[in-house]
């Protein structure tokens, strides 16, 4: 399977069971949030209008309208993650950032946070979120490393280092091909899993390593430490 698979896009946020389930695993977690890191970051760029792309629930997009007085608009191509977004009082919509519905310039800031990686076309993606931004404007992209849990995988046999279509390893480059500018922002930290069990249903939540890992995760007693690691990606148009 692959992260940037259509099909499997869809299936995967067709509810929020599963993006729940990964979530919850940072229950436990050390060092900085990156969702606050990330938030600081739109908020020094001092944009007035912002579009999330790949929203998800919204709460990001919530967070930069109520936290930072921000006019946003949020797109996914999920319509029970535009649902959850609206519910959360976002201005959320269905999209794909391969052919955004938006003017020439449209916006000081785009935030695409954890969805580059599922983008088909990621080329494509990068080319309409140029378009849509203003002259100066940025792009602020939050992705994993290739490295991000490895310990977790590890121990179910699953390998993610060169499957991902944008991370921490090979986002600048990508981002330098159409963006000026680029800067890179790692926010790591630590995830300590409390059991076998919730490593187990950490690999069955992601669609991408069905029938690859749960199975072979060993049982072991007590937590398990992990190392956390996400980046942010700035990029000056």
């Amino acid at each position: 399977m692959k992260l940037n698979d259509p099909h499997l896009v869809r299936e995967e946020y067709a509810s929020e069971a599963g993006l729940e389930a990964r979530r919850s695993i940072y229950a436990d977690s050390d060092g900085p949030d990156p969702r606050d890191e990330a938030l600081r970051v739109v908020a020094e760029l001092e944009p007035v209008s912002v579009l999330e792309v790949g929203c998800g629930p919204g709460e990001l997009s919530e967070r930069m309208a109520r936290d930072l007085g921000l006019d946003v608009i949020a797109v996914d191509l999920s319509e029970r993650m535009v649902e959850l977004a609206r519910q959360r009082g976002v201005e959320a919509s269905v999209a794909d950032v391969q052919a955004l519905p938006f003017g020439d310039e449209s916006f000081d800031c785009v935030v695409a946070a954890w969805m580059l990686y599922h983008v088909p076309d990621v080329a494509l993606g990068l080319e309409e979120i140029a378009r849509v931004l203003r002259s100066g404007g940025h792009l602020v992209a939050v992705t994993n490393s290739e490295d991000h849990l490895a310990e977790a995988r590890d121990i179910g046999g699953v390998d993610m280092r060169g499957r991902s279509p944008f991370s921490r390893e090979n986002g600048a480059g990508q981002l330098r091909r159409r963006f000026g500018a680029v800067e890179r922002c790692d926010v790591d930290g630590a995830v300590t899993f409390a059991d076998h069990d919730q490593v187990r249903r950490y690999v069955e939540s992601m669609d991408v390593l069905r029938g690859e890992g749960a199975a072979q995760v060993p049982t072991f007693d007590g937590p398990f430490r992990t190392t956390r690691r996400v980046s942010i990606f700035v990029a000056e148009k």
